[in-house]
């Protein structure tokens, strides 16, 4: 196999290991306060909220550490681990203990940050400058799958069901399990690049002090990245794309896990309210991926720039949200293990809950993959600090958003979403106009970019 060929496997390998991995923990994440609901009158005193709370508050601490933690064990050893702790958060819910739940919310936290920095370390030695937009987008496709397969799965495997039995909870997360193991394994067919030293430099010494000398070279510049981020966090432009970032952490955590359990929790629709909570998530998936295709691997073909696709985002978004208040329970994010009986200002429908699903994943799909743009663009000789401090923005107002889920109504949760959205929508223009402006003294195209 050719060099390219080899690298072009190494990222659909690296694809398919994240989409199975994230198929187990997306499915986990959409039915964690559902399947807990039904344990609270046991033992178990746990929060499927404060678990993501926790999740995403130490992930955004770690992804300080994380780049040093990859470059001293290697980005197919840190993915392989991560996914070993992926796969036992999710177990835990085989035979769940309050202390156990939340030990493996903060390993799991740790975990993620080192798996998405290796993700970024290996995608990236795979990839040159003119296969990185390709290798992105084939990652990128493959990873939102993910959405699709594990919901279907729940959506049949719950068909039906009004209540989570023990048995139904033991049957469902040992598969899940199962299927996260698997995309761990595979992360052992990612082969590594070749050396490129002549066949005389092949002396013993010279290979330890080499290697020595690579060690030490990793460190450093995982710390000079380090010094970076913090630097970068200052900057007029970070500062005003924080805002943005942040509205994609709060729509993280309401589509992932909130309006999942909205669903789950309204009675009025009947046997179907547990099932539904798949079917949501892979409407989700299917704006997700329509959203990802269109906007991030035809955006070379818009001559627009990025306003119009972030404009439409948050359009898709105030038009689901405003569905959503009327079509949801005011305390379905709270509600307790019976389930609510109370109706909005509308009888609640399937059929808007699933359009509502598709709108949500098609307006985040229009805010990631122009955040990714501007900032490879704004940053493309410091893309590794850059893109820390977005993922640490994000992760913390997840983690924010998952304890407030605990305690309040839907119609708050939706009100904060729109006035973090709106915002952070004008701060995004006005990145964006700063960019377009300084494309033009360049005397560069705007549709370049």
């Amino acid at each position: 196999m050719s060099s390219e060929g080899k690298k072009l496997f190494n990222i659909i390998i690296l694809g398919v290991s994240f989409m199975f991995i994230f198929t187990a923990f997306q499915s986990c994440g959409n039915i964690a306060q559902t399947v807990i609901t039904n344990l609270n009158n046991t033992d178990f005193h746990g929060s499927g909220y404060t678990s993501m709370s926790i999740i995403y508050g130490v992930l955004s601490a770690s992804n300080l550490i994380s780049p040093s933690l990859v470059a001293i064990v290697g980005p197919q050893f840190s993915m392989v681990v991560s996914g070993v702790f992926y796969s036992l958060y999710i177990a835990v819910f085989i035979q769940p203990a309050t202390w156990a739940f939340y030990t493996a919310s903060v390993l799991i936290g740790i975990a993620a940050a080192v798996l998405w920095t290796a993700q970024g370390n290996c995608l990236t030695e795979n990839s040159d400058e003119n296969t990185i937009g390709r290798n992105s987008g084939i990652f990128w496709a493959l990873l939102q799958f993910s959405l699709i397969f594990g919901n279907m799965y729940i959506y049949f495997a719950w068909q039906g069901k009004t209540h989570i039995s023990e048995s139904d909870r033991r049957t469902v997360f040992i598969a899940l399990t199962v299927i996260s193991l698997v995309g761990t394994v595979l992360f052992f067919l990612i082969r590594k690049q070749e050396d490129t030293k002549a066949p005389g430099d092949d002396d013993s010494t010279n290979e330890i002090l080499g290697e020595s000398s690579s060690a030490r070279n990793k460190m450093m510049r995982a710390v000079a990245a380090f010094k970076k981020s913090i630097t970068l966090s200052f900057t007029k432009e970070m500062l005003l794309l924080s805002v943005t970032t942040a509205y994609t952490g709060l729509v993280l955590t309401f589509f992932s896990g909130v309006y999942g359990t909205c669903i789950g929790a309204v009675n009025r629709f009947g046997s179907e309210e547990k099932s539904l909570i798949g079917l949501s998530g892979i409407f989700i998936g299917v704006g997700e991926i329509l959203g990802g295709g269109i906007f991030g691997l035809l955006s070379k073909k818009s001559r627009s720039g990025r306003n119009p696709v972030v404009m439409l985002g948050i359009l898709v978004h105030f038009i689901a949200f405003y569905l959503i208040f009327f079509n949801m329970p005011n305390d379905a994010p709270i509600a307790p293990m019976e389930g609510t009986d109370q109706v909005a200002y509308m009888i609640p429908s399937k059929e808007v809950a699933m359009l509502c699903s598709f709108l949500l994943g098609l307006g985040d799909s229009c805010f990631n993959t122009q955040l990714l743009s501007i900032l490879g663009f704004l940053y493309s000789e410091d893309s590794a600090p850059a893109f820390a401090i977005f993922k640490f923005v994000q992760s913390i107002c997840a983690a924010v958003a998952y304890f407030y889920s605990n305690y309040f109504l839907l119609q708050w949760q939706l009100l904060i979403m729109v006035l973090v959205g709106f915002f952070g929508t004008i701060t995004f223009f006005t990145v964006e106009w700063g960019a377009a402006a300084a494309l033009a003294a360049r005397g560069s195209d705007y549709s370049s970019i």
